[in-house]
């Protein structure tokens, strides 16, 4: 099964990201899989299986939630075309090439109650907002690297 999660930045401009393996964690950590070096991800946000023909996609206890066509979800099947959003960003899932013209999705506006923060999510916090990202994508054999400056341009 040959599955991407494409992303629209917002100048329109779209990233393909292929899944490492049939088990990816999607978070905040570097040692996920797929990492979003946002605060409003998770260090572990969701978790993506395929297994026999079916992908699946599981919130890992988030903070903020796992939307897959614009409702929250704890696990869902996946299929090519469906929207997931994980903190501000938007991917749609191309299963096997499929489909073949993604077009940008639009994201659910939705107010998420606020929350506490925990000392350890401080501590992460100020860690984060102090590391210089590379200016596209840092990849290595197990890990993606989205660039914080490039997906979340200022509008003009």
């Amino acid at each position: 099964m040959d599955v991407k999660l494409v992303l629209f930045k917002k100048n329109g401009a779209q990233r393909a990201f292929p899944l490492p393996s049939s088990v990816t964690v999607i978070g905040r950590r570097h040692n996920c899989d797929l990492c979003i070096p946002l605060m409003s991800v998770s260090k572990k946000h969701c978790q993506l299986n395929h297994d026999g023909g079916l992908l699946k996609i599981r919130d890992l206890g988030s903070r903020n939630g796992t939307i897959l066509n614009g409702k929250a979800i704890d696990e869902a099947v996946v299929r090519a075309g469906d929207c997931v959003e994980i903190g501000p960003l938007a991917f749609v899932f191309q299963i096997n090439g499929k489909p073949q013209t993604i077009t940008q999705p639009r994201q659910a506006v939705r107010t998420l109650p606020k929350q506490p923060v925990a000392a350890e999510d401080m501590a992460d916090e100020q860690f984060a907002s102090a590391v210089e990202l590379d200016d596209d994508l840092e990849m290595d054999d197990s890990d993606l690297l989205l660039d914080d400056s490039e997906l979340l341009e200022d509008e003009d």
